[in-house]
């Protein structure tokens, strides 16, 4: 299996060269917001493990919002230049192969950005400014960019077979797959309608991915006597805090949903990228980054099997502190419009959003940590739309398909390889084509 990669470049953006830098990242695009996989810059398209990648000028709003809790705050806090993705393996890896394959219009991108060096220097300079993810979601552990295009491709000839054989009559269904099985039979001995067998998993990845799957267990009760004698000024603390942190949702500013509209919606699958402040303090501080810590166990050892939750239209999420743990960024690639992947949230796992983002300086007033917050799904949409980025350049490496879709390819494939199937098991494969 090969393991899932992220990456985050994160570059301040020098003084009066962002208006410039926007219309230079729009050349990349063939819509808005929505990349051309063959541009000049950095074709996409050339990069076989990739996933998902996008830019985004990160302009953080809100920040004032702290004056709320009485602190003072500079007039203006540094604008950033933000790049990153998912992909197959290491994400240096795969920052390391853009080097090589676009050094130039990387070059291009990031002259626009303080220290960026020459040529020769690029990839450890990108690979510094490669933030560590906080926490990381992917709809399916394993399921590489290759896999993704090779079950396509596979699930549509199938599908064109099997439409080109007409009605299935009753009794014949066995008949039916046999001619299915020796046509891709038929196909791979011309080299055509492959899947690739999976790598073997990295060792040093999976000891990793042991021992984190052990550790956090072990710490737990390591910590457990003193969380149970601290729990008790816990709750107090909380609750103090609870009852006094302001709450700051008016309606977001026209001028911005209607820039963010620009970029949304356009397609079966959609970016959403937002960043935030941490509420001042030690309190909220160790808490978010002990609650990612534990969505990011979640996320890696037991949601890696389509589904975050009962969520199952995200492909890619990931949570990144940023300037010393005092902001959070927080990114997905979902399917469906933005207002459907809000209320899949608020009516499914509202009490996950509250664990982590009730943290963040104007979030809808919780209860108790859980109760509450994206509760109040007005107010919690009006937090999200005024902490939301709009995405400069957005790419994917699998256009048209839903997680819902790979999943169905998945299925069709191993339904393909099986040795024998029952007539019931066929009639639903078929039901799949």
């Amino acid at each position: 299996m090969t393991p899932p990669g992220h990456f985050m470049i994160l570059a301040e953006v020098l003084p009066g060269r962002v208006q410039a830098l926007r219309e230079l990242l729009a050349q990349m695009n063939s819509g808005p917001g929505r990349a051309d996989p063959a541009n000049r810059l950095l074709p996409f398209g050339r990069f076989e493990a990739l996933h998902f990648a996008r830019f985004a000028i990160l302009v953080d709003m809100t920040h004032g919002d702290l004056a709320a809790h009485g602190e003072t705050m500079p007039a203006s806090l540094p604008t950033y230049l933000s790049f990153f993705g998912d992909c197959d393996g290491a994400g240096d890896a795969q920052l390391d192969e853009f080097v090589r394959v676009a050094q130039g219009g990387l070059l291009e991108v990031f002259a626009h950005c303080a220290g960026c060096p020459a040529g020769p220097d690029l990839a450890a300079w990108l690979r510094a400014r490669n933030l560590p993810v906080a926490a990381a979601y992917a709809n399916w552990t394993g399921r590489t960019a290759r896999r993704i295009r090779e079950e396509r491709a596979l699930a549509e000839a199938l599908s064109r077979q099997a439409i080109g054989m007409g009605t299935t009559a009753p009794g014949k269904l066995q008949a039916v797959r046999a001619q299915l099985v020796d046509y891709v039979a038929a196909e791979r001995r011309q080299g055509r309608l492959l899947v690739t067998p999976d790598l073997p998993t990295p060792i040093a990845w999976w000891w990793r991915n042991l021992a984190h799957v052990v550790a956090i267990p072990i710490l737990g009760l390591l910590a457990l006597p003193f969380l149970l004698l601290y729990s008790p000024l816990f709750i107090w603390q909380l609750r103090q805090r609870e009852r006094a942190d302001p709450e700051i949702v008016p309606a977001p500013d026209l001028a911005h949903v209607a820039e963010l509209a620009t970029f949304e919606d356009r397609g079966i699958t959609n970016a959403f990228t937002a960043l935030g402040s941490v509420k001042p303090g030690r309190f909220r501080r160790y808490l978010v980054i002990v609650l990612v810590a534990l969505l990011d166990y979640a996320a890696r050892h037991i949601y890696g099997r389509g589904h975050l939750t009962r969520v199952q239209t995200i492909h890619f999420a990931r949570w990144v502190f940023i300037d010393d743990k005092q902001r959070l960024l927080f990114a997905s690639n979902y399917d469906g419009i933005l207002e459907s992947y809000m209320d899949d949230f608020i009516n499914k796992v509202a009490w996950g959003l509250n664990l982590v983002f009730s943290n963040g300086v104007g979030y809808p007033r919780t209860d108790w940590l859980v109760k509450g917050g994206a509760r109040n799904s007005q107010a919690f949409k009006n937090y999200l739309r005024r902490h939301q980025v709009p995405n400069s350049v957005w790419y994917k490496a699998s256009p048209g398909l839903t997680a819902m879709d790979l999943a169905r390819h998945g299925r069709i494939r191993e339904g393909l390889d099986r040795r024998a199937m029952s007539d019931r098991e066929i009639e639903d494969w078929l039901r799949l084509l």
